[in-house]
């Protein structure tokens, strides 16, 4: 499966000192040539792989009325692009940490599904060595390491237009950074949560074997099967359906899974995207903390593990070998 590009635009944003950014705009789109195609191909899969945060534009934002105009044909693509790279150097500019980089434009399709995708992209340095044995430094777009990347399903938007997950964008690893600059840029807010459609689906399964009064195994033996449905889910990159994991999952009592989720009120969505670290806590305890990090299978709970919740105490009954080792060789020392 191939992207289909339709138009993409790249302009330069250039940090001159702490309070200034310089606008490098380009006058022409770029052509969709191989090395464009594969550029993009690689932005689409790294970008599709991440977690992403879900948003909706506010009702007053510019760059969505820009985008509406653009679309209805009232400015052509590199003239919005222009336009909105000269608004994003301005909200940029207010932060401390601002840095320059390619602002990237692209309206391509995939799965019949029409895309636009904003991107900074930085640039890092690197070594080569050419065909007579010399060593240059090249530079090349960090497109793995991309974080202020925002994807606006334009299919989603137009046809659904009280959708609140039209809009996907990434949080990164450098606090609200994303969130602060380029979600005022994009005047939108924050739409569909899904780690809270996660943890009402975890509290959902939980309630749902306790109802149908499953012993221990019985209960682990449903959450697995949830785990087993997401995770296929996950790595399929698709959505998590209700209506299909209640049928995956065997009813008990007169009730299936997806009509007791639903008259019990937890919320969750027809559908909604899978979030990794939640659906772990099916399958596993984990924690960590105070020089402490601890992991292991839920089913041990009871039986290698205890836990006292009176003098919050963890007891485990056989240690990993390899812990084992570690703990012989120190105590044998000498050494507390």
């Amino acid at each position: 499966m191939s992207l289909d590009l339709e138009q993409i635009a790249l302009h330069q944003l250039n940090k001159r000192d702490e309070q200034t950014l310089d606008v490098v705009l380009r006058d022409t789109l770029l052509t969709p040539n191989a090395a464009v195609e594969e550029m993009m191909a690689e932005l689409h899969r790294v970008y599709s792989a991440k977690s992403k945060a879900y948003g909706l534009f506010n009702e007053e934002s510019e760059l969505a009325a820009a985008l509406r105009s653009c679309r209805k044909g009232d400015d052509d693509f590199l003239g919005f692009s222009r336009a909105a790279t000269g608004r994003l150097r301005d909200e940029l500019a207010k932060y401390p940490f601002a840095e320059g980089g390619v602002v990237l434009f692209c309206h391509y399709r995939f799965l019949a599904v029409e895309y636009l995708l904003i991107a900074v992209l930085t640039s890092r340095s690197s070594m080569r060595v050419n065909e007579q044995l010399d060593v240059s430094t090249i530079r090349y777009l960090d497109i793995n390491h991309a974080d202020i990347v925002a994807r606006i399903d334009l299919t989603e938007w137009e046809t659904n237009p009280q959708s609140t997950r039209y809009l996907t964008f990434l949080k990164g690893r450098v606090g609200r950074k994303v969130s602060d600059f380029f979600m005022d840029f994009l005047a939108a807010s924050e739409g569909l949560d899904t780690k809270a459609q996660n943890r009402g689906l975890l509290q959902a399964v939980d309630d749902y074997c306790a109802e149908a009064q499953l012993d221990k195994n019985e209960r682990q033996n449903y959450r697995q099967q949830v785990y087993t449905y997401c995770n296929d889910q996950l790595q399929a990159g698709e959505e998590i359906a209700l209506q299909e994991l209640s049928q995956e999952l065997p009813p008990w009592g007169d009730k299936d899974f997806r009509q007791f989720s639903t008259e019990q009120g937890y919320q969750l969505e027809e559908s909604f995207p899978a979030d990794r670290s939640t659906l772990r806590q099916l399958t596993k305890f984990a924690g960590s903390g105070g020089g402490v990090s601890i992991n292991f299978d839920a089913l041990l709970l009871g039986e290698r593990i205890f836990w006292d919740p009176a003098t919050d105490t963890l007891t485990i009954k056989g240690t990993p070998p390899n812990l084992r080792d570690q703990l012989q060789r120190r105590s044998g020392s000498g050494n507390q």
